[in-house]
């Protein structure tokens, strides 16, 4: 018989496996290793950072493959979609990265194919050299990749055990903390549920139903949050109309500013431009034509790398008009993921987990869950663009990303990665 293994995301992502039988053996139910993370660093210290960027180099590859897989997975699942959705590709890619660790043969090869790598530990190291730098924590924001291992010592009354060395390469290079845990008690699932919201700052706080047959669970949390480089105003912040694509309108809150000389791309289509965040991330919106519709632009990977990455730079006066919004969203991503050739994986029959266990396993489970608010002071969500703005002579390009209909949006990470992808159909929602 097999077992399962269940991944849920909870930007967080969880990810779990169902398996039979049988080395490190867990018993129990309790916290058996937790990891140190990084010292974060102080707010401007360059000096730091630089020694850091030094210490953890992540070469381009790495960047573009991430990207690459985000702009993948982030068109196959948001693609005809006529509701607010925020997706984090790079929750789903970390839980994939440990999945890909502990995999052999074609259910390793088509892993590492959508994550972009060779070999399964190039990622690792890269994963882990990504992770440090990624990682912060100081006055201003806050970002927080979590993971965790969730591991059943029996089921059917048959011993379950782990490899030693998967174990070793998940708390090394993945911050790991690892649980035993019996998936037939409902309170596995409470605890799991507490894990992710200890670890998202209280703003997710999934319930889940484990499966008696389930035998390990990898869940995955991103935690957000920065401050806009120059904060709106808030006696700037404006009722006005949002006009959804359906043809209603909804009244809504809009955050207000100009600025002079400011950089925007107009592409065939949309207009491009993002504001800055302190911590040398951005957060970038895209905002469609009058008369093209947002599924028009997220139709393929290659037209949301287009939009998010090309068009004709400009820089001018940029008049922002953004609504502030506050939602969550929930994805089942077996669909997505078989679509991009993740297919034995999730097959009783071929799936190939003996590099993480000596049980036959296969993945029964990816879900993802997700939250984002944005209001006058920052970002947070569940991450260099700089801003030059000085008196000059009248500009003679102008943008306005008035974003009074559904746009796209993205949250980039100081060194270019996406971490999150979204698109905002209806604020009030």
């Amino acid at each position: 018989m097999k077992r399962l293994i269940v991944m849920l995301l909870a930007t967080v992502m969880l990810f779990g496996l169902t398996a039979c039988s049988q080395p490190v053996k867990v018993t129990g139910t309790n916290l058996v290793a937790a990891p140190v993370y990084p010292k974060g660093i102080d707010f401007g210290d360059s000096d730091k950072q630089r020694e850091l960027r030094e210490n953890n180099p992540v070469n381009k590859d790495t960047v573009n493959a991430v990207n690459q897989f985000s702009y993948d997975t982030a068109a196959q699942l948001l693609k005809g979609s006529d509701t607010n959705g925020c997706y984090s590709p790079l929750s789903l890619y970390y839980a994939l990265a440990l999945a890909a660790a502990g995999a052999e043969d074609s259910t390793r090869d088509e892993l590492l194919t959508l994550l972009g790598f060779e070999d399964a530990d190039s990622l690792s190291k890269q994963c882990g050299n990504l992770y440090r730098l990624l990682y912060t924590d100081n006055k201003v924001s806050r970002l927080k990749i979590a993971n965790s291992l969730w591991l059943a010592d029996e089921t059917d009354g048959q011993q379950i055990s782990f490899k030693d060395s998967y174990i070793k390469n998940a708390t090394e290079h993945f911050y790991t903390s690892i649980f035993t845990a019996d998936f037939a008690d409902e309170n596995t699932g409470k605890a799991m549920g507490r894990w992710i919201s200890e670890n998202t700052n209280g703003t997710l706080a999934p319930e889940f139903k484990t499966n008696t047959e389930q035998i390990m669970s990898i869940l995955n949390t991103v935690y957000f949050y920065d401050q806009w480089t120059d904060r709106f105003n808030a006696e700037k912040t404006k009722e006005d109309t949002f006009y959804l694509q359906s043809g209603p309108e909804v009244v809504c809150d809009f955050m207000n500013m100009n600025y002079w000389s400011h950089g925007f791309s107009k592409g065939n289509g949309y207009t491009r431009s993002s504001l800055g965040l302190k911590t040398s991330g951005s957060m970038i919106f895209i905002l469609p034509d009058e008369g093209v519709a947002v599924a028009d632009l997220l139709s393929s990977p290659q037209k949301l790398e287009k939009i998010f990455t090309q068009g004709e730079d400009k820089n001018g006066k940029v008049v922002w008009s953004v609504p502030k919004f506050k939602y969550g969203s929930s994805f089942d991503l077996v669909d997505t993921l078989k679509a991009l050739g993740i297919t034995s994986a999730f097959s009783l029959d071929s799936a190939d987990f003996s590099a993480l266990t000596n049980a036959p396993a296969f993945i029964s489970g990816v879900k993802q869950e997700t939250h984002i608010s944005i209001d006058e002071n920052g970002v947070e969500a569940s991450a260099f663009t700089k801003i030059d703005y000085m008196g000059a002579a009248q500009p003679k390009d102008k943008a306005e990303m008035i974003l009074n209909r559904p746009f796209i949006y993205g949250i980039t990470a100081a060194n270019g990665a996406l971490l999150f992808v979204g698109i905002c159909m209806n604020p009030a929602s």
